[in-house]
Formats: structure tokens, C-alpha cells, sequence
């Protein structure tokens, strides 16, 4: 049992290590992706702050959209996991690994760690780039800080597994970038830029209930100190869902034998 466990530490450990090699070999598609949340909230606060506002100005408005724009990071982040997951299928890697002695579930904890990681490292980058311009959140408590890490996490989880079927699922990388594309446009459609009752009233029930809203709901409250009510447990079942989901559309594939 212990040397199986070992084995699979070993393997999982190998292909956690390559693909952060790919990611440090190849940090275009990483920042092409990052371009497109750091833009938006240049775009939104420079340019549509003031108005966004609704007269609050323009410091209330960065504290309204940059929880939002953190989880659309991740969501343009896992984009690059479809990719180089297409990308390895396409090559004819993974067919490689299925036929080598090592833990087969190892070759998808590698893609699934790294890209967390990655998503992470991001969302840091993209809120480094809100603190400069002016975003703070002062009265969130240790504990509230350490909740939304946790979020962010199993938010990046989610997503990342759902992005590797994606990818898995793909012909190309192209077509895995497509099919990833509404990762990215998700967030736009939610409360990330402005409050659900100031939509039309047809379209609120299709922005609220979809995993960005709740999540960014609750983010914003953990890191504003403000009230989260339901949707700290409506953001954990989509990702718990989203992850069982993600993990089990992509071992089935994983498993499948190539045609």
C-alpha cells in the first residue's frame, strides 16, 4: 500500500513538475490570457468608472468590480489548460503515457495542479494591478482573507477540471480554445460589473443562476467585510459539482481507448 502510494506520489510529482516546465518554456499563452481581465478593469474603471458608479465614484467602483475580475482571471487562466491539453492529445503524448508503467491518474493531476497554480499566481498578478489602482479591503478579517483564498482555490479547481475535459474532448487546440471560450465570457454576464437588479428583469434569473455570480458574491463580501447570505453555499456546490463533473468527464476519456 505504501509503496503504491509512494509510486503515485513519485508519477503525479513528475508530471506536476513538466507542466510548470511548459508553462515557464512557453509564458505567452499564460500572459496573452492574463491581458484580457487586466484590460477590463483598466477599461471599466479609467474609462466607465464614474459612470458605472452610479455617482459613488470611482474608488467605490474598483471595490465593487475587482472580485469579479479575480475570478475572471481564472476563468482566462484555465483557457491555457484546454490548450496544452488539446495540444498533448493532438501530439500523441497522452496516448504515450497510457501505454508507460506509471499511475495513469498521475498524467491528469499534473495538468489539473499546475494550471491551479497558475491560476493562482494570476489572480495575484491581476491583484497586485488592483491594490495600484487603488482597490483595499480593510475591513475584511484573517478570517474572511483565508476564506476567499479557500474560494479562489476550489474555484480554480473546479474550473481547471472542467477545462481539461474540455481539452480532452477537443480535436486541436484551436477547437479547445473555442470550446473553453465561455470560461471567459461567463463573468460577463453576471454581477461582476454591475449589480443584478439593474439588468432587465428577463435576463436577472440567467445572470444569477450561473457559478460566477454566487462566487463573486461571495468574494466581494469576504473581502469588503459586507454580508454574503446564500451564496457562500450556492458557490461551494457549484464547485464541488463543477470538480465531480470536470474530474469524471475527463477520466472517462482518459480511459477510453483511442480510436
Amino acid at each position: 500500500m505504501s509503496s503504491s502510494l509512494s509510486l503515485a506520489v513519485r508519477d503525479s510529482s513528475t508530471m506536476l513538475r513538466r507542466n510548470l516546465l511548459h508553462a515557464r518554456r512557453y509564458p505567452s499563452l499564460t500572459l496573452n490570457l492574463l491581458l484580457t481581465p487586466v484590460m477590463l478593469l483598466l477599461l471599466f474603471v479609467y474609462i466607465f468608472g464614474d459612470t458605472m458608479s452610479g455617482g459613488a465614484g470611482r474608488s467605490a467602483y474598483i471595490a465593487y468590480i475587482v472580485p469579479g475580475i479575480l475570478l475572471m482571471t481564472i476563468g482566462s487562466t484555465v483557457v491555457g489548460t484546454a490548450v496544452s491539453v488539446a495540444t498533448d492529445m493532438n501530439e500523441g503524448i497522452i496516448a504515450r503515457f497510457r501505454t508507460m508503467a506509471i499511475q495513469r491518474g498521475s498524467v491528469l493531476f499534473g495538468h489539473v495542479v499546475g494550471s491551479v497554480l497558475q491560476a493562482i499566481i494570476s489572480v495575484v498578478l491581476v491583484g497586485a494591478v488592483g491594490v495600484a489602482m487603488g482597490f483595499r479591503s480593510t475591513d475584511a478579517t484573517v478570517v474572511e482573507w483565508l476564506a476567499a483564498f479557500g474560494l479562489l482555490v476550489l474555484f480554480a479547481l473546479a474550473f481547471t477540471w472542467i477545462a481539461v475535459g474540455m481539452g480532452m474532448g477537443s480535436p486541436n487546440a484551436e477547437a479547445a480554445s473555442n470550446n473553453a471560450m465561455p470560461l471567459i465570457l461567463l463573468p460577463l454576464i453576471s454581477s461582476a460589473f454591475v449589480p443584478l437588479d439593474s439588468m432587465p428583469g428577463w435576463f436577472q434569473p440567467i445572470a444569477e443562476y450561473q457559478p460566477f455570480t454566487p462566487a463573486i458574491e461571495t468574494l466581494r463580501g469576504l473581502l469588503l467585510g459586507t454580508g454574503i447570505g446564500n451564496n457562500w453555499w450556492i458557490a461551494l456546490a457549484w464547485c464541488l459539482g463543477l470538480s465531480v463533473l470536470g474530474h469524471r468527464w475527463s477520466k472517462a476519456q482518459f480511459d477510453r481507448d483511442p480510436k
